[in-house]
């Protein structure tokens, strides 16, 4: 059987994918690994990546990713929504074949030895490669960050590192170990509350007397109230009990679940045990699953094919046709907002490596990373306001006989009326974002596509107008209508800005071609 180790290693970057080139780059100049996954996240300003390989392969990867991000990430100029320490924030190795954890915790030390030695950085040994108890639970280690640790590392002997130098340079510092597989796995919220995912997570984690093998924090993403978190052991806390758990206790705040995300790759079989779960097949055996059988049986081969296709679904003009309630005129709203940052995205693609542009190549790949963002983001808001909706006509089936029950269920309205105001106040300041890109497109970017990057900002304005009518017949609806004082002036102020861009991208329009 062939030896083979997982390595995730985790950098303090997604913002400059010029910057995650050179590292995956050098991962994979050692022929004996394998690149699995490449996940960056923008508002963590973090990015992942997954490769596999034969003891030896990895380790020397490993050393080569360190080194190369050392050299181009500075932790002085880095900001983003995840705590962290070192420009390798944390690479971790995990037997998957033939391996046992002691080969991981050899390689760790072998490996943090060499990058104190050879690249001047501190190390930390931590989970089962950890020299002292307490540095097993990587949030020890990472106490205070880059900036509480660079105060701390030369007089305080607790944070003295396992190898390299005592002090702090702009790379920061690594912590290298050994563990099991993880799963790292964000659930958002139909809320901007970060209060509310902050007590979510303190109930679900093990530290504060939740769930074992749970570790998780409330984070504010893009606008979005995120419960981010690691699961260490999968098996003895089910991916399905967390998420049932955070889904009752969102209800409790009159929110739910918008989606969740996966941060790197999951075992098969954390996914398999999470369907077993929520479709009860009690009597259920994994050699049931198609797929199962296929590999084990070998590749099969057939004189015939067929199309088993079923008619094109529905698409979403369909659904806005549609004669109910949801999706409405505020998904209707971000949709447009997806199509104006699609455009932007296209224009700086279009502009991307003619000569005639290169003097600006570097700030169209920024603009085409933070456009497909906002597009992804946009469109995931369509499906969040018909969410909210349904949400908000959910509270008023609510129970009202007893005075108990009738606060609870005012509570909950205003609670969810409020979440569904919020819902296109974050759509409209993502809108403004698209045209404030829009507007450096058509200052800058292709000419030739001039009228591409003014259709971008057309749409991302009818985003924010559409948008805003949601946000006021929201606030509207309530009985004290000052809880959303706050959402209506950030609104005006996001309006009087929308005016001044569109002066602005007329101005240019006509120095670079006329309207």
């Amino acid at each position: 059987m062939t030896q083979l180790i997982e390595c995730i290693p985790n950098f303090s970057d997604a913002r400059r994918p010029e910057v995650i080139d050179q590292i995956v780059a050098a991962i994979q100049s050692v022929s004996e690994v394998k690149l699995l996954d490449r996940s960056s996240d923008l508002d963590h300003n973090r990015t992942v990546v997954t490769f596999v390989g034969t003891p030896a392969g990895v380790e020397e990867a490993a050393f080569r990713a360190i080194k190369t991000a050392s050299e181009l990430i500075d932790l002085n100029v880095h900001t983003g929504a995840h705590p962290r320490m070192g420009a390798t924030d944390v690479c971790p190795f995990v037997p998957l074949s033939d391996v046992t954890m002691e080969e991981c915790i050899a390689i760790a030390q072998r490996l943090g030895q060499r990058v104190g030695s050879e690249l001047s950085l501190p190390v930390y040994l931590y989970e089962a490669a950890a020299t002292r108890p307490e540095r097993a639970n990587l949030e020890n280690i990472r106490r205070g960050q880059y900036e509480g640790l660079k105060s701390e590392i030369e007089s305080d002997p607790n944070r003295k590192p396992d190898f390299g130098p005592a002090k702090l340079g702009t790379a920061g510092a690594t912590v290298i170990g050994a563990r099991n597989p993880l799963i790292a796995f964000n659930v958002y919220l139909t809320t901007d509350d970060v209060g509310i995912a902050k007590k979510i997570a303190k109930v679900v984690r093990q530290s504060s007397g939740g769930l074992r093998y749970v570790k998780g924090l409330g984070l504010l993403v893009d606008g979005r109230a995120q419960v981010s978190m690691n699961l260490t052991n999968f098996r003895e806390t089910p991916i399905a009990r967390v998420v049932e758990i955070i889904r009752r206790e969102a209800q409790r705040y009159g929110v739910g679940i918008h989606h969740s995300e996966l941060v790197g790759l999951i075992p098969q079989e954390a996914l398999v045990d999470a369907a077993v779960w929520y479709t009860q097949l009690d009597q259920f055996d994994k050699q049931q699953i198609l797929e199962s059988r296929l590999f084990d049986s070998g590749p099969q081969t057939s004189s015939a094919s067929h199309d088993f296709s079923s008619s094109k679904p529905a698409s979403f003009i369909d659904e806005l046709a549609s004669p109910t309630p949801t999706p409405g005129g505020g998904s209707a709203g971000a949709y447009a907002g997806a199509m104006g940052a699609g455009l932007v995205a296209m224009v700086a693609g279009l502009t991307i490596g003619k000569k005639k542009y290169a003097g600006i190549e570097a700030e169209m790949q920024a603009i085409r990373a933070v456009s497909e963002n906002l597009r992804a983001e946009l469109t995931q808001a369509v499906d969040d306001d018909a969410a909210s909706f349904e949400v908000l006509m959910a509270t008023f089936k609510l129970p009202k006989e007893t005075e108990d029950q009738k606060d609870t269920r005012n509570n909950a309205i205003v609670n969810a009326t409020l979440n569904a105001a919020h819902i296109p106040l974050h759509v409209s300041k993502s809108a403004i974002k698209v045209m404030e890109l829009a507007v450096k497109c058509v200052q800058h970017a292709n000419l030739n596509a001039i009228s591409d990057s003014m259709s971008g900002f057309a749409m991302a304005r009818a985003a924010l107008t559409a948008a805003g009518y949601n946000v006021r017949i929201n606030i509207n609806s309530l009985e004290d209508k000052s809880a959303g004082d706050k959402m209506l002036a950030e609104l005006t102020e996001l309006e009087v800005e929308a005016d001044k861009l569109e002066k602005e991208i007329r101005a240019v329009m006509k120095e670079r071609g006329g309207i």
